[in-house]
């Protein structure tokens, strides 16, 4: 790749705090922020509304690459519109979740979202998580982060979220819901989630949220200044 736009990656297991890092380095840098995630939801909310085998993975590609979304990059933040309807809540249920995790094993899906999930790569940087930003997505980043945590801490993050949405969630249903999500991710054959050689590993449950920013603006190289 030659794309002389920075890019920070920021890879890591579900509950791990990807997403919150990586709005919060995008809002202090003033780049654009990637939620890879909501792409896939995305597309599963459109498979799910034409009633598509989420096992059938060439239908699943097919859906992915006829669909018509629109991805507005704001900083930080994204929005989804499909067909001129803004989708950017109703892919946040756990049914659009559970979709999300079943597609995303499929290569010809990956490789449709993929020049969707590039297109982000915008002046004057980008910020994206995800599971294979460094890996596939984009791995000539100027920095990648690997995010983990514990199960029980990450399940606790999973609950707060939940409650916040008005849901109810046993913490046990979560750990296995996280732990069935962790083999998933891990064990796909199309780019499944690995800490690359040149990933800095951070464990996030025992820092805050300012602490874990603080720690992975410090290996930003030349230290990019916030806007």
């Amino acid at each position: 790749m030659d794309n002389p736009i920075p890019a920070i990656a920021i890879d890591g297991t579900a509950g791990s705090g990807k997403g919150t890092l990586a709005r919060e380095l995008a809002r202090e840098l003033g780049w654009h922020y990637l939620d890879s995630g909501a792409l896939y939801r995305a597309c599963a909310y459109t498979i799910l509304l034409q009633q598509i085998d989420l096992d059938d993975a060439r239908a699943c590609g097919k859906a992915a690459h006829d669909m018509e979304l629109e991805v507005r990059f704001e900083t930080p933040g994204l929005q989804l519109w499909l067909s001129g309807k803004d989708i950017s809540e109703q892919i946040r249920t756990p049914e659009v979740g559970a979709a999300s995790s079943s597609i995303a094993s499929h290569p010809e899906v990956r490789r449709e979202l993929l020049p969707r999930q590039r297109a982000a790569r915008q002046a004057p940087g980008l910020v994206a998580d995800g599971r294979d930003m460094a890996s596939v997505v984009f791995p000539d980043a100027v920095l990648k982060v690997f995010l983990t945590a514990s199960l029980e801490i990450r399940a606790q993050r999973r609950q707060a979220q939940l409650k916040a949405m008005g849901v109810d969630a046993k913490i046990g249903a979560l750990i296995q819901e996280l732990t069935l999500r962790d083999q998933q991710d891990m064990q796909r054959h199309a780019a499944p989630l690995i800490q690359t050689p040149d990933a800095f590993l951070l464990d996030t449950g025992a820092y805050s949220i300012e602490e874990v920013c603080a720690q992975v603006r410090a290996r930003l190289p030349d230290s990019p200044t916030p806007h």
